[in-house]
């Protein structure tokens, strides 16, 4: 039997399209990427998040010597805000990524796989979808409205 996945997805072509939270957090991520610490990769990444208090908070990619056991921006921003409100829930992320030389023809970057598996845990852990934003400096932006539309498959505690 054949079985096919749908995933529904919004497009902007650029910021201007976004809501003035969704441009603050665009703008907090793309701050957050300029001081990411890629040596290694030259790939830098800067991710923000809202929480349902209102607070944004940010954070980005650090590489180690020791590659690959640096951490991406969304791990990175994820744990930190876990660690401090561990009961505050997630509202929406935003990733801007890209390499560290620019070119206008990079599309959005979506979370790598462990950054999605991460990311799915918080989702399920809080019982409430999270809005995920993926752009690169370029202003293209894809939404999806919760992370297992980008994970469907996902591994959760259910399988232990």
């Amino acid at each position: 039997m054949k079985k096919d996945i749908q995933i529904s997805y919004e497009y902007f072509k650029n910021s201007s399209e976004l809501s003035d939270i969704e441009k603050k957090l665009f703008e907090r991520a793309k701050e957050a990427r300029e001081n990411a610490y890629a040596p290694y990769s030259q790939f830098l990444v800067g991710c923000s998040v809202l929480l349902e208090n209102g607070e944004i908070y940010s954070g980005n990619n650090q590489e180690n010597a020791a590659y690959p056991s640096g951490l991406c921006a969304e791990r990175t921003i994820l744990f930190w805000v876990a660690a401090n409100f561990p009961d505050v829930r997630i509202k929406k992320i935003f990733v801007v990524g890209g390499p560290m030389q620019f070119h206008e023809k990079n599309p959005p970057v979506p979370p790598c796989g462990a950054c999605r598996q991460s990311l799915i845990e918080y989702e399920i852990k809080q019982k409430e979808n999270i809005d995920l934003y993926f752009s690169s400096m370029n202003e293209e932006v894809v939404k999806v409205h919760a992370v297992k539309d980008l994970l469907p498959f996902y591994f959760d505690s259910t399988f232990l």
